[in-house]
């Protein structure tokens, strides 16, 4: 299998720490994608129609993309346990509760990278954030059980979303007010998984 790969991506690397965790990294070869949303790679775009990173080339089947979807997979095919039945809804919600934040967190680097300096929105951007912070306030006041709880894909992408926010939006502090949270990434941040795709 290839993985169309960019390392700073936060949804390549919860498929890459997905990877480490169900001990499948050997099996797939990496290829890293130059890409934005305005000049989307040619490999990419055959790829996968919109033109997103992760995307997983299969030898035998169509290609996957959305890293909810190529995480799906690699957790059925490693048989590891990382969607548990027992609380499977808890653990989409969660997930998607991640991505939504990192989702947002995107958006803003987005707006200000790609789109003319005088075009800028700073109400859009705010209204981003606004989505950010929200999120983090319900995995703060909500979500600390199951993220103390057994290892799951939920866990995963919000370890995911955290590390993209250090990365791109450390000036914001998301940290402040929620001590809880903090300390759970800290410790989560230590996974093997997690220091082996730690962008730089």
């Amino acid at each position: 299998m290839k993985l169309m790969h960019s390392p700073a991506s936060p949804f390549v690397r919860k498929v890459m720490v997905t990877l480490i965790e169900t001990g499948q990294l050997e099996d797939v070869e990496r290829v890293n994608v130059a890409t934005s949303p305005i000049a989307t790679d040619a490999e990419l775009a055959s790829a996968n129609p919109v033109g997103k990173i992760p995307a997983l080339i299969r030898e035998n089947g169509p290609t996957l993309y959305d890293s909810r979807v190529i995480c799906r997979f690699l957790d059925a095919r490693a048989e590891a346990g990382l969607y548990p039945e027992k609380r499977i809804w808890d653990t989409l919600t969660l997930e998607a509760t991640a991505d939504g934040l990192t989702d947002a967190a995107v958006a803003i680097v987005y707006e200000e990278r790609f789109r003319p300096k005088e075009h800028v929105s700073m109400d859009w951007i705010e209204g981003q954030w606004a989505k950010v912070s929200r999120a983090l306030d319900a995995l703060e006041t909500r979500w600390m059980s199951h993220l103390n709880g057994p290892l799951d894909m939920g866990q995963i992408a919000v370890g995911c979303g955290l590390g993209y926010l250090d990365f791109r939006h450390d000036v914001r502090s998301w940290r402040t007010g929620r001590e809880g949270l903090s300390a759970w990434f800290e410790k989560f941040g230590q996974r093997e998984s997690m220091l082996a795709t730690k962008p730089g």
